[in-house]
């Protein structure tokens, strides 16, 4: 790989770490455990560097990924917007600037990011840019990365990889496991790594209001285009009625998608009356990013206002 483009990519971030101080790490709105770990693997990185770092994200970081944290601290900016300014910033799995929400305002007139992500949509949008679609996380770039710049691999570094790993390969089922991600999460197991702990931590474990959400959901269920499209469906009064958070959400459009012969499974879920947000997830055969893209989402996930689906329709006037 010397003197490929990926290589470049790796030397140029490495330089911009270690000459700058004092950085701003942040990730996308509504973080899976990919954006987890590689936001709390980049804080650990840079703890091990002797450099200042402050972690910030619209809205909160769901509780089942804060064991990667430790005894660090991330500021849910919706709650608590900082009163100073940033001029050095860390972006982790943003397939673009829109993903990093509101957190943007706090960016200094003068700011320079560093853009770390493996969406294959990702436009560039770093002064600084450490872009690889074929990576299968963020964090295998992140492992990359804290090779080059020969940072030791701790403990709490290890558990932040290999969780970012396990979650966006989907527990090493998924078509994005490749080679390489065996081979580091072997390295990382070979470390000491509680790879069945973390797997029953973020993969099996639900909470009451998690099973509740899903009873509710799965009532929903439907399909289209001979049973290769299928949808599922969460309201506000389903929320309210399951005592669920936005976080319990997480995982519901793959029993869409799980359905034998299914090549697109969608989640609507509705955020404020007449406002759905989407989530699309593909078998392998649709490029879901490419068509969330269109309707200005990104990455795996895509969010936009739409029309609210079937059952909601009369009630809100068909807006």
């Amino acid at each position: 790989m010397t003197g490929s483009p990926y290589t470049l990519q790796l030397e140029q971030a490495a330089a911009f770490i270690r000459d700058n101080d004092d950085f701003l790490v942040v990730s996308h709105i509504q973080p899976d455990g990919d954006a987890a770990g590689s936001t709390f693997g980049t804080a650990w990185s840079l703890h091990a560097l002797g450099k200042r770092f402050t972690l910030i994200n619209e809205g909160h970081m769901p509780e089942k990924f804060m064991y990667m944290a430790g005894p660090l601290s991330i500021t849910d900016y919706e709650k608590n917007p900082p009163e100073r300014k940033f001029e050095r910033i860390i972006s982790v799995d943003c397939a673009d600037f829109e993903r990093i929400g509101r957190v943007h305002e706090c960016f200094g007139d003068g700011y320079r990011l560093l853009n770390i992500d493996h969406h294959a949509t990702n436009d560039g949008f770093g002064q600084v840019n450490l872009v690889q679609a074929d990576a299968a996380a963020t964090v295998e770039i992140l492992y990359d990365l804290v090779k080059t710049m020969n940072v030791p691999f701790s403990e709490e570094l290890n558990q932040c990889i290999y969780s970012g790993s396990l979650t966006d390969t989907g527990g090493f089922r998924y078509s994005n496991t490749t080679p390489k991600v065996l081979t580091i999460a072997a390295e990382l197991l070979g470390y000491g790594v509680p790879g069945y702990e973390l797997a029953e931590r973020s993969l099996e474990t639900m909470t009451f209001a998690q099973v509740s959400l899903l009873k509710e959901s799965l009532k929903t269920l439907s399909f289209a285009h001979d049973k290769k499209v299928a949808w599922l469906s969460v309201s506000l009064a389903d929320l309210t009625a399951t005592k669920a958070s936005s976080e319990d959400m997480d995982g519901l459009v793959n029993y869409a998608r799980n359905v034998e012969g299914v090549e697109v499974g969608i989640l609507f879920k509705e955020k404020q009356p007449g406002i759905v947000k989407v989530s699309l997830r593909s078998a392998g055969k649709v490029d879901v990013a490419q068509l969330a893209k269109g309707f200005g989402g990104g990455g795996m996930s895509a969010p936009r206002a739409a029309p609210l689906p079937g059952r909601w329709r009369k009630r809100s006037n068909g807006s």
